[in-house]
């Protein structure tokens, strides 16, 4: 890493805009009722020194980690720095874990304080913290927090700012970002503080972006896509950054915001497409965006709608893009780009290229990336500058997390077209073998699966069944729709109907023998799916096993399960 340039490294990023726009206001966050807080390049930097000097004087070894559990704020971002600042390690978590899982990541990372910020589930994930463990609350902070811990702004008010230009080398440990555990507990992946200056470099040369753009920062920054993007694009390009308030204000919070920048899961692209839906059918807004005057007002209108209307630059990841959605919203006038990558690689590994139309696919590899196609496998591998140090205190996942040669296992299967863009198929663990002895691949079903409005997430599974099943969980407001009994005879025609749209491109082993609809929510509590909103399809097996050769042989196309 000594070749990335000093410039390109966080601390460095905050000391340029420190002395170069002081007074430009960079964080506006949200306060409840309404009210906002500004914070300028010098008071950012003001409050990360003075936080910086208070960690410095506990004494901890320089490296030790600092965790960080919180939904997105101004005080997030501040205390990354300020930890780094002091010379530490920062270590987030998703402010929707369960508590064992708070309480794993905690003492496996051995943290010696943890800044306790703004959740919603606080007195859930309470019993998660380690007894004698030292916490920290934001201005933000649940109640209950602010009255037990030291607060934020009462240690800054009593503690100097940090002096001078503290700076980190390119190959100190930067962080350790756990994984959001879809294959079992979250691993602990370190990165560098080279690791996130070469990968912010490599995505400026596909996703440009400058201090004129603006983003909303709302996905959970414990994320390495929210991470880069978010925390580094904000530090690279000295961008306004606004943060959403509650999922309840989020669409004001866009509007508010008007990102010209826009990065989402696969889920909440669904959620707006959804909402469009129910103000406009889709046989209504087809016919009108397809009329030539009506059609461009129409466009305008839905973005505004969305707050999307200033958004030069739409993208999506963190699971498959159903090819159908990236197609609605292109037609809507919003392109969206979709990316591949993991948290091993900072992300940086595929995005399609803005402005090109290559749907089907997560377009060529950034500049500086390798990849490559493991034979017989099918196997994506790759390597770059951004490639991990390794999983923390585990040298055997390490190990088997790359190959002999230095290349990155991405567990995923996938095939690269002529024009060098990347096609993901799958996981390559993932594909199992019915009782007819052919694979299934599930990713692409499922891909199509989730496109109808009332499903909120599926899965496909049956190993060893004579054909494969689609389990779905509807979304909340289906499931309220459900209590009416004509209501729910219409969703079951609805779906049984969507079942068929679904198999009828499949080869004849592929299709699903039926859906089963199950209306008990998956969650992050009950360990069905990740703080990413990706399944756990261990989980499922273990829930629901016994009853696929139920459901196989009950010769409906449409099962309900209420529990499981």
């Amino acid at each position: 890493m000594s070749s990335i340039d000093p410039n390109l490294l966080a601390l460095q990023r905050l000391y340029h805009w420190e002395s170069s726009t002081p007074d430009r206001v960079t964080l506006t966050q949200p306060l409840g009722e309404g009210r906002m807080q500004s914070f300028t390049w010098a008071q950012v930097a003001d409050e990360v020194r003075r936080m910086a000097t208070y960690l410095q004087a506990q004494g901890w070894e320089p490296g030790s980690r600092v965790a960080i559990l919180s939904k997105n704020c101004a005080w997030w971002l501040m205390s990354d720095l300020a930890i780094w600042m002091a010379g530490y390690v920062s270590v987030p978590l998703y402010p929707t874990l369960a508590p064992d899982t708070v309480r794993h990541i905690l003492t496996h990372s051995e943290a010696k304080a943890c800044f306790v910020g703004k959740l919603d589930g606080w007195s859930h994930m309470k019993p998660g913290i380690p007894s004698g463990l030292p916490c920290i609350a934001y201005p933000v902070s649940p109640a209950d927090a602010v009255a037990s811990y030291p607060g934020w702004d009462a240690l800054c008010s009593s503690n100097s700012p940090m002096p001078g230009q503290p700076v980190r080398a390119a190959e100190e440990l930067a962080t350790l970002i756990y994984t959001s555990g879809t294959t079992g507990m979250p691993k602990g992946v370190m990165h560098s503080f080279g690791n996130f200056g070469w990968a912010f470099d490599k995505a400026l040369g596909r996703v440009p972006m400058d201090g004129n753009d603006r983003m909303l920062s709302y996905l959970p920054l414990a994320h390495v896509v929210e991470r880069v993007l978010v925390e580094h694009g904000w530090l690279h390009t000295g961008m306004p950054l606004f943060f959403a308030e509650s999922l309840e204000t989020f669409t004001s919070d866009v509007q508010r915001a008007r990102p010209t920048i826009f990065f989402s899961v696969p889920r909440l692209w669904v959620k707006f497409q959804h909402g469009v839906h129910h103000k406009l059918p889709p046989a209504k807004l087809n016919l009108l965006l397809s009329l030539p005057l009506i059609g461009g007002l129409i466009r305008k209108k839905v973005l505004r709608a969305l707050g999307l209307d200033q958004c030069r630059m739409a993208a999506g990841g963190a699971a498959p893009m159903p090819v159908e959605l990236l197609q609605w919203f292109r037609r809507l006038g919003l392109p969206i780009n979709e990316g591949y990558g993991m948290t091993e690689n900072l992300a940086v590994s595929h995005l399609t290229v803005p402005g090109q139309d290559q749907t089907g696919t997560v377009g060529p590899c950034y500049e500086g990336v390798q990849v490559r196609i493991a034979e017989p496998s099918g196997e994506i591998q790759m390597r770059s500058g951004a490639l991990m140090l390794g999983y923390y205190k585990d040298p055997i996942q390490t190990r088997e997390a790359m190959t002999e040669d230095g290349w990155l296992r991405t567990g995923d299967k996938g095939q690269i077209d002529a024009q060098g863009c990347l096609r993901v198929t799958g996981r390559v663990k993932d594909l199992f073998k019915t009782s007819k002895g052919k694979y299934v691949a599930p990713a692409p079903i499922e891909d199509r699966l989730v496109m109808h409005d009332s499903v909120e997430a599926c899965v496909v599974t049956g190993a060893n069944l004579g054909q494969p099943l689609g389990i779905v969980m509807l979304a909340p407001d289906a499931v309220e729709r459900c209590t009416d009994a004509a209501a729910r005879a219409e969703l079951e025609s609805s779906l049984a109907q969507h079942l068929k749209a679904v198999n009828a491109p499949l080869d004849p082993h592929e299709r699903l023998q039926c859906l089963v609809v199950v209306t008990t929510a998956w969650t992050v509590d009950n360990d069905v799916i990740t703080p990413t909103f990706k399944v756990k399809r261990n989980r499922i097996e273990d829930l629901y096993a016994t009853h696929y050769a139920r459901w196989e042989a009950s010769g409906k196309p449409v099962i309900w399960q209420s529990a499981a």
